[in-house]
């Protein structure tokens, strides 16, 4: 089991050595000017290398505030536990050596406020520059200049890396030109809006930190623990086809671990206040049926490792949101795509739930693109499932009151004669759908498998405020064992799938529901 790292004292860890050359100390990768570290209440983790038999002295200065904490250095590692900062700024960081020489290193610019972690594929990736109206999203960067974006290079080892390898961009305050780099390179669209529209109800400090890579699969992004819990042999690579397929273009390292070694486990040690998620595309072929475990625990791993290696300052249960799966082939009929939507609520169709708590889902099968210069893979309207994702932040992980967050989902179905009355969990904003609306008719299953031949389209009309009325056509009430929705990879046009909240902002999300009483 890992060693924690408390503050003073020296410590023994199982994680990969490090080799200090010559006298001087350092912060490690992922400190620098212009970063934001995690506020109060929680506390900030600050941790470097030095030479053997020193101490270090880390100070933080700035708006009539000073404070230092000592660290010896151990193993060529020195680490210290800032007390609890309020959300501002400008502050200094400097750590001076104290034993051989004077080596002193300081970290100027540096603000207090929530940090995110942004992970995910190649829709996470996605720029700034290629979505939808770009000009206008890059000329508002500088109005922005609190929230400040950091940015891990593309790596893969194959043993758990303490330091990150690259990076990729420092932390910056951002400008056009660092949100706008070239196509799936700098800053994530999605990281940045999602920022971007919490700090415009925050009005605090946020910092984003990008760790995605496309075409990846959840394996690579998990630990051995969760690999085994899922029963999936470490060490193995995807045996995904990607030939004839619009995916082959964006393959990225499909290997088991080595992007969690790489690329997330580095990060252990920083407090962060969540993580948001986008990716899921790579499992379409892929252990696929295993979605719904490997990617609830993941989440739940994340949040161990991270509250683990923060000392207990990154919550057990820090908030992680995600996006449903958009859309990629219309008219298709293959279960893909529906298939990870409802893996990735752990199969209930919507989250928070007992299984995947604290938790946030911005739906966006809503939102094709037809016309993505990038493939239908890859749709350009990231503003809204980032605008979606903010409003499940501030209702989930900051609890916020009177935020609607999620989309309508049914709660209670009835038979009446030739029809099946379904009432959502909140009013709606309902059209008239001739087939997006399944049933399964069999007599002798008490439910249907999505795969199953019996499924059949039915009409559904609006009825009242909450409730929908599906026709039964070809198949007594008594007979339906199984009722789903939206269960395409592309089941509707731009923001015209046929169930809304009533204001008409979030969909409905897909559901699959089994014989009820």
């Amino acid at each position: 089991m890992r060693t924690l790292w408390p503050g003073y004292v020296c410590f023994f860890s199982l994680l990969t050595a490090v080799t200090v050359s010559g006298d001087d100390i350092r912060f490690a990768s992922y400190y620098g000017d212009h970063m934001v570290l995690q506020k109060a209440p929680e506390k900030a983790v600050l941790w470097g290398y030095g030479p053997k038999n020193v101490s270090v002295v880390v100070t933080l200065s700035g708006l009539s505030k000073r404070k230092t904490y000592s660290s010896a250095v151990c193993d060529g590692v020195w680490r210290v536990t800032l007390d609890p900062v309020e959300a501002g700024g400008p502050y200094n960081v400097s750590a001076v050596q104290r034993g051989g020489s004077d080596a002193e290193v300081t970290l100027t610019d540096v603000l207090f406020g929530d940090v995110w972690l942004c992970g995910g594929q190649s829709n996470m990736a996605f720029t700034v520059s290629q979505v939808y109206n770009s000009s206008a999203e890059l000329d508002l960067a500088s109005e922005f200049p609190d929230v400040r974006i950091f940015q891990v290079a593309l790596e893969t080892s194959d043993a758990e890396l303490r330091d990150l390898s690259g990076i990729a961009v420092p932390w910056s305050v951002p400008t056009a030109d660092l949100l706008g780099g070239g196509d799936f390179t700098h800053f994530s669209a999605v990281c940045w809006l999602f920022g971007r529209y919490l700090y415009q109800t925050l009005q605090y400090p946020v910092g984003l930190v990008e760790s995605c890579w496309g075409g990846t699969p959840v394996e690579a992004w998990s630990s051995t623990r969760v690999l085994h819990k899922c029963g999936i042999t470490h060490g193995t690579q995807s045996s995904y086809n990607f030939m004839e397929s619009e995916l082959f273009m964006w393959t990225g390292p499909m290997h088991n671990s080595v992007l969690w070694n790489a690329m997330i486990h580095p990060l252990l040690n920083m407090t962060i206040t969540g993580a948001i998620w986008y990716q899921g595309e790579a499992n379409e072929n892929h252990n696929c049926d295993l979605y719904n475990c490997t990617f609830p625990n993941m989440i739940d791993d994340w949040r161990m490792a991270f509250h683990q290696g923060s000392g207990g300052q990154s919550a057990l249960d820090f908030p992680f949101g995600f996006v449903q799966l958009s859309t990629w082939q219309r008219g298709v009929v293959v279960d893909g795509f529906p298939d990870i939507r409802w893996h990735q609520t752990a199969d209930f169709g919507y989250v928070p739930n007992e299984r995947m708590k604290r938790t946030f889902m911005a739906v966006a099968m809503d939102v094709p693109d037809a016309a993505s210069p990038w493939g239908s893979i890859h749709p350009r309207f990231k503003q809204e499932v980032a605008y979606r994702l903010s409003l499940g932040a501030r209702a989930v992980a900051y609890g916020e009151r009177g935020v609607s967050h999620q989309g309508p989902f049914p709660s209670t179905v009835r038979i009446n004669g030739t029809h099946l009355m379904l009432t959502y969990n909140q009013n709606v904003s309902a059209t008239t759908s001739k087939d997006l609306f399944e049933i399964c008719c069999s007599m002798e299953t008490v439910q249907c498998d999505p795969l199953d031949i019996f499924w059949m389209p039915v009409p559904m009309v609006p009825q009242g405020s909450a409730t929908v009325a599906v026709t039964l056509i070809g198949c007594r009430g008594e007979h339906v064992a199984s009722l789903r929705y939206a269960w395409r990879d592309w089941p509707c046009d731009f923001k015209a799938c046929p169930v809304y909240s009533a204001d008409g902002v979030l969909p409905a999300p897909p559901f699959l529901l089994h014989r009820w009483p």
